[in-house]
């Protein structure tokens, strides 16, 4: 009985996500010039694993140089989501949130890994123009993880422990948010960094246990 009891909870306890997941993606950035402009140089972000140049603090900016050098790299290149995604972030530093909205939608519709994860904080938060959206911030999180953007596998993870994506539809499975850690850790050499991911990979254990852990303690 307690065997039988022990594997009707893990059942229930999978079927609230779905049953499968998507695998994992490459984003091609060959598709794409890699040539640095000064958009690049004066807008990139430190942290966007397909930047072309070193990344620049939103305290070290000059608004009006990068703005200029962004809109005419854009109207050279206006395919490029590196490009769109680094001109909606000089809009949205320099308080024109409003202008930005257009080129987080390119850079998003071209996946663009960086725009994914960035935009779905924004959402999240209901900041800098963009609308509050949680929902819209799950989906944008899981797809920015699915391309292997560190901070949307642990934000994604974390949001989707805390129960914030429960009821809008976004993809909630254990097995796809243990992948996501996985691959985190593999990429990630910082201590205190590795050490969330540790702890997330336990809670998701402990919401999410495996019917044949469970079977296994029952013996």
């Amino acid at each position: 009985m307690k065997k039988m009891t022990l594997l009707l909870l893990a059942s229930l306890a999978f079927a609230a996500a779905p049953a499968a997941y998507a695998e994992p993606v490459q984003w091609d950035p060959s598709r794409y010039s890699q040539e640095a402009t000064r958009c690049d140089r004066l807008a990139s972000h430190a942290d966007d694993p397909f930047a072309v140049a070193p990344g620049v603090a939103q305290d070290g900016m000059d608004f009006a140089a990068a703005i200029k050098a962004c809109e005419e790299a854009v109207a050279a290149d206006p395919e490029n989501p590196r490009l769109r995604y680094q001109l909606a972030r000089v809009y949205g530093y320099s308080g024109q949130g409003e202008k930005a909205y257009p080129h987080r939608e390119a850079a998003i519709a071209a996946d663009y890994p960086q725009a994914l994860f960035v935009n779905g904080y924004l959402h999240f938060l209901g900041i800098n123009k963009a609308s509050k959206d949680v929902c819209r911030a799950g989906s944008l999180f899981r797809r920015s993880a699915r391309y292997g953007r560190l901070a949307g596998q642990v934000g994604f993870t974390r949001y989707a422990l805390d129960g914030a994506f429960d009821g809008c539809g976004v993809t909630i499975d254990p097995e796809e948010l243990m992948a996501f850690l996985e691959s985190a850790k593999a990429s990630n050499n910082d201590f205190y960094e590795s050490m969330l991911i540790a702890m997330l990979q336990a809670e998701v254990r402990a919401k999410w246990p495996e019917p044949a852990m469970l079977e296994e303690e029952s013996q």
